[in-house]
């Protein structure tokens, strides 16, 4: 989203839908993969409406590497994945920030994203694949 102003107002939003839609809540699976589901569904919404492509929506990582010359080098490998990341159609982006920075299994990404297990390891085997294209063109 970028901004935290936005990110608060989205949260307020979400929890005020789940709480609107609390008699209907069946708690089949975590209540933290519903509000992942909800909160996703009106980040998508939000950017969509205020332009085409996710931006910082990755947490910044911490490098625990001594010196600047390797915080460095992993600030610049941070912003090639984050350029390469863009480039993914939006669920495919979805599925890999849920997998490999959120850490939810498929299961729990299939649920969020209202699809099937099956469907998110084809969107992450897609993205993957166009991620090391797109990384292995801009290493070149």
């Amino acid at each position: 989203l970028g901004e935290p102003a936005e990110a608060e107002d989205i949260v307020q939003d979400a929890f005020l839908r789940i709480l609107a839609a609390a008699p209907r809540y069946k708690p089949d699976a975590a209540f933290s993969t519903y509000l992942y589901r909800v909160i996703a569904r009106l980040c998508i919404d939000h950017t969509r409406k205020k332009h085409p492509f996710f931006t910082n929506t990755l947490p910044e990582t911490v490098d625990s590497s001594p010196g600047p010359a390797a915080a460095l080098i992993q600030k610049d490998r941070e912003a090639l994945v984050r350029k390469a990341l863009d480039t993914l159609p939006s669920r495919q982006r979805m599925a890999v920030i849920l997998k490999y920075y959120e850490g939810l299994a498929y299961d729990e990404i299939a649920l969020a994203m209202g699809t099937t297990a099956k469907a998110v390891e084809r969107l992450l085997g897609r993205a993957r694949k166009t991620l090391l294209t797109g990384l292995s063109q801009i290493k070149k």
